[in-house]
């Protein structure tokens, strides 16, 4: 009996923090009935203060090595930008990645399942210009499976050539500059597919252990802000390369901390749940949702606090022309448009780099203290241009709900 009561405790203690957790979000996102990329900023302040103090030691030992690889402003030539793609091997490339992520306002995913992570070097002056990713994508995207126009049987079969962006930009001073549509465009070029192509084309599936033959004939991203303002538009000479293609649900897990995913983990592994080891590939998808779901349904609250309102635009970088014949099995024969970096990189610093130069000059101003800073944590960068509300997502409902409370 005073087990239970024990456990009824704790069950009714993690209830409590869970709400308390989330009714401080929407706080923190203030009023309106849509939110702006500041207040879409603020929703995920939390995660990114966890994933901060969680990187500190690592940031502590690692940075002062590092920080020579990041570029001054006054190291920049805009007009001499030059990027390379280099696939992360070894320990050194590794740490400057992982230290790197800790500038993107958002907490940025480890990825999961096949992964092809690279830094981008302006090899003008052997700086970092940017950080780039692809992994495997989740197996239901309804706008994706929408816009190919494939069925389930379809997409078990060749999501193998299906790759997702989860970390894609560039890093400071280069980011003033709008090298993120640089590094963007990079997904499109004919390095990384190759680089695909050799570690990935004559792999066997983990589930059905059937080899795949897989060519990256698409790569999807995700903004993670609603609208995206860096990656709309993107064209490369005259040809849209970022096609959006709709926006999610608003479905997610990023407004639960770490530490209340590991106690609702706990809670399943009090009762032996068969999701407790459920978190290699192959055994379903999204893992961290799915523990989540079932915590919240053994605590007696609703799943639709999973339901955070932020709807991040999807879009499709097509790397074949008849991708979608390819992705239907209609052809095997693939009618590629990829582009060398060297054409990449001189259509964007003609398009955006050198006249965003001439404009505005505050690139120069951001050094390798400023840099350091960002890492850790300790600078806020100042006026913030705010977006207007059609460039905003839906306001997350989880509060509301919460105040209303909380059982199913």
């Amino acid at each position: 009996m005073k087990r239970l009561r024990r456990t009824s405790r704790r069950n009714a203690d993690l209830r409590n923090r869970i709400i308390q957790e989330l009714v401080s979000i929407e706080q923190q996102c203030g009023d309106g009935p849509v939110l702006q990329k500041e207040q879409v900023r603020a929703a995920y302040s939390n995660r990114r203060a966890e994933r901060l103090a969680a990187e500190s030691c690592f940031v502590a030992s690692k940075l002062p090595e590092l920080i020579g690889h990041f570029a001054d402003g006054t190291e920049i030539d805009p007009t001499g930008i030059s990027p390379r793609i280099q696939v992360v091997r070894g320990d050194r490339d590794a740490a400057l990645f992982r230290v790197a992520c800790n500038l993107w306002s958002v907490p940025v995913s480890r990825g999961y399942g096949r992964r092809i992570r690279c830094l981008v070097w302006d090899d003008h002056n052997s700086k970092l210009l940017g950080l780039l990713a692809v992994g495997d994508p989740v197996f239901n995207l309804k706008v994706r499976d929408h816009w190919i126009g494939w069925n389930v049987q379809d997409r078990r079969e060749r999501l193998c050539n299906v790759m997702d962006a989860y970390v894609l930009g560039a890093v400071p001073p280069y980011s003033r500059l709008i090298c993120g549509k640089l590094v963007g465009a990079l997904l499109a070029s004919k390095e990384l597919g190759t680089v695909f192509r050799r570690r990935y084309g004559d792999a066997k599936g983990l589930i059905d252990g059937v080899n795949k033959d897989a060519k990256l004939v698409l790569v999807t991203t995700t903004s993670a802000l609603g609208r995206s303002s860096v990656y709309n538009r993107l064209r490369l000479n005259g040809s849209l390369l970022f096609e959006p293609i709709g926006f999610t649900e608003g479905w997610g897990h990023f407004h639960f901390s770490d530490a209340v995913f590991e106690e609702l983990l706990e809670l399943l592994r009090a009762r032996e749940h068969k999701y407790v080891k459920g978190y290699k590939f192959g055994h379903g998808p999204n893992w961290r949702m799915r523990v989540i779901r079932e915590g919240l349904d053994i605590l007696d609250l609703s799943q639709d606090l999973l339901l955070h309102g932020v709807q991040r635009e999807v879009f499709g970088i097509a790397l074949a022309t008849n991708f979608r014949q390819v992705l239907r099995g209609i052809s095997k024969r693939c009618q590629w448009q990829r582009y060398s970096t060297q054409e990449i990189a001189t259509y964007c610093k003609e398009r955006w780099i050198v006249p965003r130069s001439m404009r505005d000059s505050s690139f120069r101003e951001i050094g390798r203290t400023e840099i350091a800073a960002m890492i850790r944590g300790d600078w806020q960068p100042e006026n913030r241009i705010t977006q207007s509300p059609r460039q905003s997502s839906r306001r997350p409902r989880v509060a509301r709900q919460l105040c209303q409370c909380v059982p199913k």
